[in-house]
């Protein structure tokens, strides 16, 4: 009879537990999308994009995920691959490389995150974005700079591979780099990584009251989003054909996040971004930005759907690649 009572409670303790379980993960993930906000009053941006620029993308491995942990109101049974994509811009004036991905030595990077970190992780590396870059036979002397969307693992891994590229990033990412933060740790450990702070410009560009245009002509234009990281930026490029992208890091990490204006779960956003109310101010001017202009494509880093309309390495032209 006493086996009997204690198997009764332990049942309803565990169906306690259960139910606080459930309870806490509802209000984590459950939808509250942000108050939409004013329209957008802003011209499209002029820009001059070069004849011969192109982009194009570098896959180096993908981080297995499911929707309910990229957004409120996701679902756990839509299983995502977060994309680990880097960016190749080829320019007249220098080549560009928004991003690094996983790098060569992913797996040793991966080993000095957080235990808890690695504890809801699981990827697969793929092949760095120097390997492939070096299978083509194109000459990494014609990069000008690897630019950053910020400075969290996945997008610095492959950084060492490229020893003599300057890594840009904002004035205030590099101080993130340099403090004493858990998740800027790697990036802080490559003693030989050359890290180039650049400042932004009294110019407004779609909603954003500061800018930087990296070669000059409006093909590349970089504005602060901080949020995320203190000194994270979206990339806005322009192509010869008057294609827009805005590369967004990790502002959000679906589209779903602009789109719904839906943010993080709270722990993912507790745990993950450094200001989260202006993770949410960021969201809100990039929603702005795809209500007025949906042809502009928004690309979260890690979703794999918004890089399908930019050609992937093997179809760049190889005839030049001494450039």
């Amino acid at each position: 009879m006493k086996v009997h009572n204690y198997i009764k409670k332990g049942l309803k303790w565990l169906l306690i537990l259960v139910s606080i379980i459930t309870v806490l993960f509802y209000l984590n993930n459950r939808a509250i999308p942000l108050e939409k906000p004013d329209p957008l009053h802003a011209d499209l941006p002029e820009a001059s994009p070069p004849k011969t620029m192109q982009i194009f993308q570098i896959p180096t491995g993908v981080n297995h995920r499911s929707a309910a942990f990229a957004y409120r109101g996701g679902s756990f049974f839509d299983k995502r691959e977060f994309s680990m994509s880097v960016v190749l811009v080829r320019h007249p004036k220098g080549d560009l490389l928004i991003d690094a991905g996983f790098g060569k030595d992913v797996k040793k990077h991966f080993s000095s995150m957080p235990f808890y970190f690695k504890m809801i992780t699981d990827f697969d590396p793929g092949i760095s974005a120097a390997e492939q870059l070096d299978k083509l036979g194109y000459n990494k002397d014609s990069l000008k700079a690897i630019l950053l969307t910020h400075a969290h693992w996945d997008h610095v891994s492959g950084i060492p591979d490229f020893k003599n590229t300057p890594i840009l990033v904002s004035e205030n990412e590099l101080k993130f780099i340099n403090g004493l933060d858990k998740f800027s740790a790697l990036a802080r450990s490559f003693t030989n990584a050359k890290y180039i702070s650049y400042s932004f410009q009294q110019k407004a560009y779609l909603g954003f009251p500061l800018s930087y245009d990296f070669y000059g002509d409006g093909s590349i234009v970089i504005v602060p989003a901080p949020g995320h990281t203190p000194g994270s930026v979206i990339i806005f490029i322009t192509l010869p054909t008057g294609k827009r992208y805005a590369v967004i890091g990790d502002l959000a990490w679906q589209v779903e996040g602009v789109n719904e204006l839906e943010e993080r779960p709270f722990l993912q956003s507790e745990l993950g971004d450094d200001d989260r109310a202006l993770v949410r101010e960021n969201l809100q001017k990039m929603y702005a930005i795809h209500e007025k202009f949906p042809a502009i494509t928004i690309m979260p880093a890690h979703d794999e759907r918004a890089f399908i309309s930019i050609p992937t390495l093997e179809l760049m032209n190889t005839s030049d690649t001494s450039k």
